[in-house]
């Protein structure tokens, strides 16, 4: 967030200035931290599947879903508390909300919470697919590259005619607009529908991929 405020700033803001381009930024650093944070969870599970502590959980009286479940939990509010810290040094910066009311705000943090989620159970399934740890951490590295080929940085019309498809037709995207529509009372269109499914379905796909995978190592 720093850097792209104090050192890029001045230069991707096209003129409009800094604070115009934190407010821009924001959101997509936000969504970004989400995706760097559950990294930390593809690696966890992958530590956990090869160090033997699943094989003890799988003798001790616990369902079998706790232990995936536990991650997940975890990883969420990891997720938020990451999210809230980068938001207060946002704050700090000279982010502000002004035209967001507390049903928008509500609805912010709900996205925020149902992303988290999602990439977390992706980033499980990740980790459990992963031989080692170092495998997890570089299987999950999309999770950060996606939002630097989004709209987190730079508008899509600014991008090539080829390119802006790559940019669009991905979960970061219709997120970040989403959440930049709550937070500064920008036009949302259908982004929140689309952010809404892609999260469901991640969240379904995760959850169905990373049961598999378990179910299977517990045989």
């Amino acid at each position: 967030l720093l850097l792209f405020v104090y050192v890029f700033g001045g230069a991707m803001s096209g003129g409009a200035g800094r604070s115009a381009y934190l407010a821009y930024l924001v959101p997509g650093i936000l969504l970004m931290t989400i995706g760097s944070t559950t990294i930390g969870s593809a690696v966890a599970v992958a530590t956990d599947m090869n160090e033997g502590i699943i094989a003890r959980f799988k003798t001790m009286a616990i369902h079998r879903g706790s232990v995936l479940f536990g991650h997940v939990v975890g990883s969420v509010l990891q997720c938020l508390m990451s999210v809230i810290l980068v938001g207060a040094v946002g704050v700090a910066i000279g982010f502000r909300s002004t035209d967001a009311n507390v049903l928008e705000w509500l609805a912010a943090f709900g996205l925020l919470a149902l992303f988290s989620l999602a990439l977390t159970w992706i980033a499980v399934g990740m980790g459990m697919s992963s031989p080692t740890a170092e495998a997890a951490g570089n299987n999950a590295l999309p999770l950060i590259l996606l939002p630097l080929i989004s709209s987190a940085f730079v508008p899509l019309h600014s991008m090539p005619g080829w390119f802006q498809p790559i940019a669009q037709y991905q979960p970061f995207t219709p997120a970040i607009e989403t959440l930049r529509g709550l937070l500064l009372g920008t036009e949302i269109g259908d982004n929140w529908w689309i952010a809404l499914v892609w999260c469901l379905g991640l969240t379904v796909l995760g959850h169905l991929w990373s049961k598999a995978l378990f179910d299977r190592e517990s045989k």
